[in-house]
């Protein structure tokens, strides 16, 4: 990952590849930035037009590259755009800098060290830039031997490494809040490209007893306690779901669980995801053209773990329990077929209609079980429904909850942490869909409304009394179209950032 250092240098004497630079969009043209104003007197203060002949504008994400000024030890200026200047006396909100700083750290792939001359008024711009830095630098090369024969392993796809460091300029290297804001920075951009890494993991190398595997390692490695139910545990114990999902896949299914406890935590959280390692849609087979990024099913177990390790890292006071809901869903002689009624690890049962639904049937096992433990919440994260991509778009995930007001400070959480949310309802008409003549419920209710009644669904298996929030990522957690500010092609790793704000703000006692 790219090295982080806080630096009081100015920038014509730093020696680095490249010196990155704010620009913003004005009413007559574009303005450069606070942070930038050693780079603009080289220019002798025309820094801004010259920047407008090269055809810069300010749009957000706008790259634009250009000989640095005689005697600058860097021979490159890089210009990042900020999109609309703020109004006087109003700085450039969080999710503007992250953005910004990721667009440059993916353009100076190849590059070894860079300097970011961003406005940074106080600590927490520090940590937004970093973040965007190693977000931005982040790709995923693991199968490419164009990237192996280069020794660039970790490159950006086109045979360069990722930007190696990047140093931010305006930053106070023995400030303590400084420091605190590059750590935490460092550990949650680290933990979400490890969830990156496993989306964006093809299906034939990670099933459900590699990923578990995978947790077990990082559990270990941060002292984090985890328990791996496989195919006989979940038998003795009765989760239905999770085996009904996996019952026709040659992988066998499994349900980890991760815990992270800290001495000072009064309240704790459960962390629950979704983990279909490859979603066929088994006997309801999914159509020609639907199955090619089904990779990316496991997603939400990514989040969890991910956002799990975080905290331990982190070392946050909150309790911290992750459930991994992992299977493959696979059609075979021995699969689930629709018609089929599953006793879940609740004792409820559920009428399968439709086997391509069945993240929830694997999330009601996983919610049963982290409700017998009692926490003070728990919130699910999954891609979860086509119907949420309709109402939401690609970039936004939905937010359903049992409790108005937890569902508001989860969509807090959201904003605060640079991840597109929109709170939704649970409608109780919609209820009456998934009744069913054979069993308790069944697993597919109204067809208009999808994600809201997968919503419901779910909320059958919340423990009585404990607050729940669902989390549908099905549109943000795998990106098919090109790379955007610090979002890559592929894994996005969505909703790693909002679980560990949660799990900050909870720590804190200011949550809800």
């Amino acid at each position: 990952m790219t090295a982080l250092t806080l630096s009081t240098a100015a920038a014509p004497g730093l020696r680095a590849d490249a010196i990155v630079i704010g620009v913003a969009k004005g009413a007559n043209g574009p303005s450069v930035a606070p942070g930038a104003e050693a780079v603009d007197k080289a220019y002798d203060g025309r820094l801004a037009g010259v920047l407008e002949t090269l055809g810069a504008s300010g749009a957000e994400g706008e790259v634009t590259k250009l000989p640095a000024p005689s005697g600058f030890k860097a021979p490159v200026v890089v210009a990042v755009g900020l999109g609309a200047e703020p109004e006087k006396d109003a700085g450039f909100d969080a999710e503007t800098l992250r953005r910004a700083a990721g667009a440059a750290a993916r353009a100076l792939a190849g590059a070894k060290k860079a300097a970011f001359a961003l406005p940074l008024t106080e600590a927490a711009d520090a940590g937004v830039v970093a973040e965007g830095v190693l977000l931005g630098a982040y790709s995923f090369d693991a199968y490419k031997e164009s990237a192996k024969e280069t020794k660039a392993a970790k490159g950006n796809g086109n045979g360069k490494a990722p930007l190696a460091e990047a140093a931010l300029l305006g930053g106070k290297p023995r400030d303590k809040a400084y420091k605190a804001a590059i750590e935490r920075a460092a550990a949650v951009a680290e933990e979400l490209n490890r969830a990156r890494d496993l989306v964006n993991t093809p299906p034939n190398d990670l099933n459900p007893e590699a990923f578990a595997a995978v947790a077990q390692a990082a559990a270990k490695e941060h002292g984090i306690k985890v328990q791996v139910l496989d195919e006989k545990a979940l038998t003795k114990g009765g989760y239905g779901g999770i085996l009904g999902v996996g019952a026709g896949s040659a992988s066998g299914p499994r349900l980890v669980k991760l815990s992270y406890t800290s001495s000072k935590a009064k309240k704790s959280l459960a962390f629950v995801g979704k983990g279909i390692t490859y979603d066929s849609g088994g006997i309801s087979l999914k159509p020609a053209g639907h199955n090619e990024t089904m990779k990316c099913d496991m997603a939400g177990a990514a989040a969890v773990f991910a956002a799990v390790v975080a905290a331990a890292r982190l070392g946050l006071e909150v309790n911290v329990t992750g459930w991994l809901a992992l299977a493959e869903n696979m059609p075979s002689g021995s699969a689930t077929r629709p018609g089929d009624v599953l006793r879940m690890y609740s004792g409820k049962t559920v009428e399968v209609l439709n086997t391509d639904a069945e993240g929830r049937l694997v999330l009601a096992d996983a919610l049963w079980a982290a409700s017998l433990e009692k926490p003070d919440a728990i919130i699910d994260v999954a891609t979860l429904t086509g119907a949420m991509m309709l109402a939401l778009g690609s970039r936004t995930y939905g937010i359903m909850a049992n409790d108005d007001a937890f569902r508001s400070a989860v969509h807090e959480a959201a904003e605060e942490s640079g991840e597109p949310a929109w709170p939704m309802p649970l409608p109780e008409h919609l209820r009456k869909g998934m009744d069913s003549p054979t069993a308790d419920i069944a697993n597919m209710g109204e067809r208009m409304g999808g994600g809201l009644v997968a919503g419901l669904f779910l909320r059958e298996f919340v423990g009585e009394g404990i607050t729940w929030a669902h989390l549908d990522i099905a549109g943000p957690a795998f990106n098919e179209g090109g790379p955007f500010g610090y979002t890559p092609k592929g894994g996005t790793g969505t909703a790693v950032r909002t679980l560990v704000r949660v799990a900050e703000r909870v720590a804190l006692g200011d949550l809800g």
